[in-house]
């Protein structure tokens, strides 16, 4: 497999983790995230081959589904934390005053 080629299955894996986060399907997830790092490996091993225009491309695309992901597990923490927050009685404000925090607050 080319590293191009890797590349493109890389991003097609994105797209599966992105359907299964949206439909929360673990089992996809798994699958997707396993492919995507094997794919990933292929990309390593043609490291010292140089980086064409088209490469920079795909990998950048990449790298925007990846952050896709990364915000999609970050809103759903967030929400698992408001929920367990919620059935622990606990007020569910996502900020509270904090010292030397941002803007003299910090997440909660």
């Amino acid at each position: 497999m080319t590293r191009r080629d890797a590349l493109v299955s890389v991003i097609e894996a994105l797209h599966a983790e992105i359907a299964a986060l949206k439909s929360n399907d673990v089992a996809a997830l798994e699958r997707a995230t396993q492919e995507k790092l094997g794919y990933l490996d292929t990309v390593a091993a043609h490291d010292h081959e140089p980086v064409t225009p088209e490469l920079r491309g795909l990998a950048e695309e990449a790298h925007r589904l990846n952050e896709t992901c990364r915000i999609y597990v970050n809103l759903m923490s967030a929400n698992v934390r408001r929920r367990l927050q919620a059935l622990a009685g606990e007020p569910a404000g996502g900020y509270r005053a904090a010292a030397g925090g941002f803007g003299g607050y910090a997440l909660a």
